[in-house]
C-alpha cells in the first residue's frame, strides 16, 4: 500500500511539473527597458525600483532611486519615455499633469535591486 501511495505521489508531482503555469506578462516598452541599466548605476545599492502604473489612462513608469537619496525627485515617464513630471523631492510634489498621482493605479514592479 505504501508503494502505491509513493508512486502515485511521484506521478502527480511529475504531471504538475510538466504542466506548470507561466504568468502572462506584458513586456514593458523598449525605451523604458533601455533606461534601466543607466538608472541602476545611479540608484541606491538596494531599495531602488521602477514601477508601472496606470495614470490618466496611460501606462506610466516611476523611477525610484531608493532610500540613500534623501529628497530626490522621482521621474515619471510615459511609455514613449517622455518625462511627465517628478514626484517627491524637497517640496514633496504629488501632482503630475495637474492631477494628484494618488489617482494612479499600481500595476507592477518591473525592476528592483
Amino acid at each position: 500500500m505504501k508503494r502505491i501511495l509513493f508512486f502515485s505521489l511521484m506521478a502527480i508531482s511529475l504531471i504538475l511539473v510538466g504542466f506548470h503555469c507561466e504568468k502572462d506578462t506584458i513586456q514593458s516598452p523598449s525605451c523604458i527597458q533601455s533606461k534601466i541599466p543607466l538608472f541602476s548605476s545611479q540608484a541606491c545599492d538596494s531599495g531602488a525600483t521602477v514601477k508601472e502604473y496606470i495614470f490618466q489612462n496611460e501606462h506610466v513608469f516611476v523611477f525610484d532611486f531608493g532610500p540613500c537619496g534623501a529628497d530626490m525627485a522621482l521621474p515619471v515617464l510615459n511609455s514613449t519615455c517622455d518625462t511627465l513630471g517628478y514626484l517627491g523631492g524637497l517640496v514633496g510634489n504629488t501632482v503630475i499633469n495637474n492631477e494628484d498621482f494618488s489617482h494612479s493605479v499600481y500595476l507592477s514592479t518591473i525592476w528592483h535591486n
